[in-house]
């Protein structure tokens, strides 16, 4: 079996900012370049995207926002990461009610929980890390 070459883990600090969006799906992108699977790695560009704009629309403020992305034997993992230790209200199971079509907002999760493997969040000493993960994205 080849081993795989370049890092494995990326992690980045992001401005709380919008600027944060694109510098994240960049950060997408080049992690992901080398992997045939583009569906994914189009996936996991608007996933993270959504991700990134949720922790700077929600926790302005809050200090600073952080982007992981690991390539797993089983598929890739997105978190966000940010100082705000309350969960995101849509990944929260009572909170399963279909977004209004008429809203500007609140579609961004439920795209989450609709195209990835798994997603979730968690509390981290510093906060919360949200995340989603892709399955079986393969090196060619």
């Amino acid at each position: 079996m080849p081993e795989a070459s370049g890092p494995s883990s990326w992690r980045i600090a992001l401005p709380h900012t919008t600027a944060a969006v694109p510098i994240a799906r960049a950060l997408i992108r080049t992690a992901l370049a080398d992997l045939d699977a583009s569906a994914y790695r189009d996936t996991a560009e608007l996933l993270t995207a959504e991700l990134v704009a949720n922790a700077v629309e929600h926790t302005a403020g809050k200090g600073p926002i952080e982007l992981v992305v690991r390539l797993l034997p089983s598929g890739c993992r997105v978190e966000v990461h940010d100082r705000d230790p309350e969960p995101p209200g849509d990944l929260v199971p009572e909170h399963d009610t279909p977004p209004d079509p008429y809203q500007e907002h609140g579609r961004g999760l439920l795209l989450i929980r609709t195209l990835s493997a798994t997603c979730g969040h968690r509390r981290t000493d510093r906060g919360k890390a949200v995340w989603f993960t892709l399955p079986g994205l393969q090196t060619p």
